[in-house]
């Protein structure tokens, strides 16, 4: 077990919470100590729900080990029902109590509750969050629809002449990366082309719902770390084809429209002039856009968001992938494969601490991944935009903003490219780098320019001319001094270079400053002038 500050996945009992709270009709007990109440707040503090989640806590203490710990949670068992009255219950003990095997499943099926009980074996010490909500919905699914499956063999009866075809969108969840504004695009989308939603599950469905899922002609997966498991279940058992595309990004979301028209027998043609379109294409032609081609972009993030940046970002933006990895260790081979095709060796990894050292190592100039990486990329003064869970509470916002669909394929462009500096932008910045507002010691133009003091930065001395021994007029090659180890070279800035830096504006002058000095240790080159600076520039440039 390794300590950490930071942590891309909770527990798994933290995905069966997910699962809970985005559904309605469902209670979980949670056989826990205390302490790990804590997870209410990432639902209603990060994502801004404006209710607890349907979750009972056993909560024993210290003093009750010595007791009788099961009897303390058939009681939390018996009150919840009682106080909630759901429609089915689920049951588990957190990573914590777990230790003491209590054997929640056993227990709550003892009081034989008037209601679907569904234990759940989440083993805290070997899996995640992801693999525990993708567990939980399995496992709902196969308690509540499995009783209506056909017998094995049965083939799917023929959908009536007339009747629309209808498919189920599963995955969506509570807490997830953009799920709710995902659904609503999808929704739309699909019923564009002429496919109803059936069921959209586990977010805003209920046990009777899940219990009618095989109803449908075929199933959507829109995330694949949490629906895969169960979708590949329902096809088993109830014949339903499912979806392989998850439809982030323009390219990705014609080629999801053509996958549904194939499985819902429409005409792929007629369902892509009837889907829609992106303005993402034509941005990223446009003439400003095309500054972003060769810019190098780092990802990371779950499976299914790292591996769809990296397509847009090379198909459909003209960026260059610098890294790309996961944390989703169920996901590693897609992603090795897929960093295998760029070019670029994976990082598998949930040890935040080598993403930052990987992208210090790289310097691209944008990076692409989870709340994690943005702190990274702050640090280092990188551009950073988020597009995966673990996110924080900016990442729930109030517009609608959604990734998936053509929809989404124009929100991913708007918020990669806002970090940039694009190419007008830089054109106008050197042309206008001389004017007082982009000065340091420039205050904001609506207050006239004038800044409050600032104490000067320190500067080092000018050498002195006399103790500067004269260059010889030719030197023989042989005597000419070797340049210093890259790595032990220490430079520094002439006055005149740290003015013309002092010209660069704020948000790209740290860049500006490391780029410098790392090309000047590259070349040798102790005593950083205005001409190195310029030199670095082109070279960085190229």
């Amino acid at each position: 077990m390794q300590l950490t500050v930071w942590t891309y996945e909770a527990p798994p009992h933290v995905g069966a919470m997910r699962i809970a709270t985005g559904m309605e009709g469902l209670h979980y007990v949670l056989h826990a100590p205390q302490g790990d109440t804590y997870a209410d707040l990432l639902f209603t503090m990060i994502e801004r729900r404006a209710k607890r989640p349907p979750v009972t806590y056993s909560t024993f203490q210290a003093r009750d080990l010595g007791g009788d710990t099961a009897e303390l949670f058939k009681t939390s068992v018996r009150e919840a029902y009682e106080r909630f009255r759901p429609q089915a219950m689920i049951v588990g003990a957190s990573c914590t109590a777990e230790l003491i095997q209590d054997d929640p499943g056993g227990l709550a099926r003892a009081l034989a509750l008037p209601v679907p009980v569904i234990p759940l074996e989440l083993p805290a010490y070997q899996k995640k969050e992801n693999w525990g909500a993708a567990e939980t919905f399995y496992q709902l699914v196969r308690a509540l629809a499995g009783p209506h499956a056909p017998p094995p063999g049965t083939p799917r009866p023929a959908r009536a002449p007339g009747v629309r075809p209808r498919c189920n969108l599963l995955g969506p969840t509570a807490l997830g990366f953009r799920h709710r504004d995902d659904v609503t695009e999808i929704t739309r989308l699909l019923g564009r082309i002429g496919v109803d939603v059936h069921v959209v599950a586990p977010m805003g469905a209920s046990p009777a719902d899940i219990a009618r899922l095989g109803e449908a002609d075929f199933n959507v997966v829109l995330y694949p770390e949490v629906a895969g498991t169960a979708a590949s279940w329902l096809q088993r058992t109830f014949g339903q084809p499912a979806t392989k595309v998850v439809p982030i990004g323009f390219g990705a979301t014609k080629d999801f429209v053509a996958e549904v028209a194939g499985l819902a027998g429409l005409d792929p043609v007629a369902a892509l002039e009837s889907a829609g379109g992106s303005r993402l294409p034509w941005y990223s032609r446009s003439v400003d856009s095309t500054y972003l081609t060769g810019k190098r972009v780092f990802i990371f993030g779950d499976g299914t968001h790292a591996l769809a940046a990296a397509r847009i970002a090379t198909e459909e933006m003209g960026f260059a992938i610098a890294g790309l990895g996961t944390y989703s260790r169920e996901f590693a081979r897609d992603v090795r494969e897929a960093a295998q095709r760029y070019g670029v060796e994976a990082l598998i990894t949930d040890d935040y601490l080598e993403v930052e050292a990987k992208v210090a190592e790289l310097q691209p100039e944008l990076v692409l991944g989870t709340q994690m990486e943005r702190h990274i990329a702050k640090r280092l003064g990188i551009a950073c935009a988020v597009i995966s869970a673990p996110i924080h509470v900016q990442d729930f916002p109030a517009r609608y903003s959604p990734q998936m669909g053509f929809e989404g394929a124009n929100v991913i462009f708007d918020t990669w490219v806002h970090p940039l500096v694009m190419g007008l932008e830089e054109h106008l910045l050197a042309m206008f780098r001389e004017d007082f507002e982009f000065q340091d010691e420039a205050g904001p133009s609506h207050l006239g320019g004038i800044a409050p003091a600032r104490p000067a930065a320190a500067v080092p001395p000018a050498a002195d001319p006399a103790a500067v021994p004269p260059t010889p007029v030719a030197a023989a090659p042989a005597a000419a001094a070797p340049a210093a180890p890259a790595g032990e070279l220490e430079t520094r800035w002439t006055p005149e270079a740290e003015k013309e830096l002092g010209k660069i504006p704020f948000f790209v002058r740290g860049k500006a400053r490391r780029n410098t000095e790392r090309y000047a240790k590259d070349h040798g080159i102790a005593l950083i002038t205005v001409e190195t600076l310029y030199d670095a520039k082109a070279h960085f440039g190229r």
